[in-house]
């Protein structure tokens, strides 16, 4: 095989690691992107955060890298002044410390107690304000799930150990919803065989943790919940009878809305059966949602949307983003000419804050343009509401902000926009279109919200069937489909009109 040298051109792309970090920025959340923030003040000596007034020392820590050798002297006598600033503020603080004594009064009974005396709200005691707690916050128990409810109230039982040991194996078996997710035989199974547990003996503590709270836990069945709580009902409640047999003996004609055969079969009319299931309707049938250990999630807006002498404004939430700042101090340790191991770290750490302020503007600036892409295009859905949402796509975006398409992912992703109207993802503004009679486009949520509107205006006795809200939307000039609209209708989670019929 004869050797040959050719000359080739091509063109390739290379991820730098200045590339990745700012493409990771990006796809990062609010709470994310504090964390990783934290993690490189952390790490990082370089870096430092910034507050309301150091704004310009952003601009000069995203510049090039300078040689702090010859130029030096102004940064390091400002590092001077910052440091003598600092020495006179902990002077300030001690003469405050040492002056604060001398309140306490010298005649002090000796047996008095000190609480007589203070109160504890001394500057000492009271705290940072800002760490005190809010009396508005939410303040639900974290972790306190339907299982450790239900121990607890089994551990307050006069039980003995065999039947606490039983009631545990059941509570294990317990569902979120509140029901039994596995049979007695199941539970029977988990206990240890050489107990010899009886089927009797399992059924009766099961009975025992039915009357826990929630009322109806550990039932097998909705009939067997709702039946127990109508029990504890006070016996002069009205239509109490009534409605316990309803229950008992017609809780599927009921499930299936079939109120004429309700009513033929319990022998009552319109009026009477309205006040039964009126008292129906107070009961849970899914006792285990009263006890969840889920936290509200509470979401940073990315940027504040709001309209200001007519016009739609974005700006970004200062708040969303930490601001970091090189360390002027550290900066001016720097030295041109030495290769020594430290001032090899620290040039490498000053790159390396250089790279992530630089990379945090660029994420803020990206995230700026797609907001204010994205209001542009949606001015009737802040104006009017959903069903002035226009169609929108991704690719539109990026054609427009000069930007790829998974970047406009990227950005959309986790970040949230605070409107007028309440906040949403940046994602919730883009849908797909229908086409309408006339040509035009119509977005798949103005629809969703047509939808939900036509349910909520209908005659709860007549309720609309998919059918008939296909027809109502091509009578409006939108093409869609029965099998559409009953897809739009369940992902708003809407039940069928069969099971949205009452009785008026």
């Amino acid at each position: 095989m004869k050797q040959s040298l050719q000359l080739r051109l091509g063109q390739t792309l290379t991820m730098t690691p200045q590339l990745q970090q700012a493409i990771r920025l990006l796809q990062l959340s609010t709470l994310e992107l504090r964390t990783e923030i934290q993690q490189a003040l952390d790490s990082n000596l370089m870096l430092e955060p910034a507050g309301e007034l150091d704004d310009e020392l952003d601009e000069e820590a995203l510049g090039e890298t300078r040689e702090l050798n010859g130029n030096g002297q102004a940064e390091t006598e400002h590092a001077e002044e910052q440091e003598a600033r600092r020495e006179t503020a902990e002077r300030d603080v001690d003469e405050s410390a040492t002056s604060s004594p001398d309140d306490i009064p010298g005649d002090l009974p000796v047996d008095s107690d000190w609480n007589d005396i203070y109160d504890g709200s001394t500057s000492y005691s009271a705290g940072d304000p800002d760490d005190q707690p809010d009396v508005f916050e939410n303040r639900s128990s974290a972790g306190r799930s339907l299982r450790d409810h239900l121990l607890e109230q089994l551990e307050l039982t006069h039980l003995g150990e065999r039947d606490i040991a039983i009631g545990r194996a059941i509570i294990d078996s317990v569902r979120d919803d509140g029901y039994l997710g596995s049979t007695l035989e199941d539970v029977h199974a988990a206990l240890p065989e050489e107990w010899e547990v009886e089927l009797e003996e399992i059924e009766a503590v099961r009975h025992l943790i039915q009357r826990f709270d929630p009322l109806g836990v550990a039932s097998l069945d909705p009939r067997e919940a709702l039946l127990l709580q109508l029990q504890v009902l006070p016996k002069d409640t009205p239509w109490l009878q009534q409605a316990i047999r309803l229950v008992d003996q017609h809780l599927e004609l009921l499930g299936n809305r079939q109120i004429a055969q309700l009513t033929r079969r319990m022998k009552l009319g319109q009026e009477e059966l309205q006040e039964i299931l009126a008292l129906v309707r107070t009961l849970d049938p899914r006792p285990g949602s009263q006890v969840s250990d889920r936290q509200a999630e509470y979401v940073t807006p990315d940027v504040y949307v709001r309209k200001e002498r007519g016009a739609w404004r974005v700006e970004l939430n200062p708040e969303a983003t930490p601001r970091v700042r090189v360390n002027s101090y550290y900066a001016s340790l720097v030295r041109r000419a030495d290769s020594s191991n430290e001032n090899t770290t620290l040039r490498q750490h000053l790159q390396e804050a250089r790279w992530l302020i630089k990379s945090l503007r660029s994420r803020n600036d990206t995230l700026l343009k797609v907001a204010t892409c994205i209001v542009n295009h949606q001015q009737g859905f802040l104006e009017y509401g959903e069903e002035a949402m226009k169609p929108l796509v991704l690719r539109e975006v990026a054609e427009e902000v000069d930007m790829h398409e998974s970047t406009i992912s990227r950005i959309t992703t986790q970040k949230y926009m605070h409107t007028p109207r309440g906040t949403f993802e940046f994602k919730y503004f883009f849908s797909s279109h229908v086409h309408t009679v006339d040509g035009q486009e119509c977005s798949a949520t103005s629809i969703r919200a047509r939808i939900k509107r036509l349910i909520a205006d209908e005659d709860a006795s007549r309720p609309l069937s998919d059918s008939r809200l296909a027809n109502i939307l091509q009578d409006e000039g939108i093409n869609v489909a029965r099998r559409t609209v009953a897809k739009y209708r369940e992902a708003m989670s809407i039940a069928s009109s069969n099971e949205r019929k009452r009785i008026t």
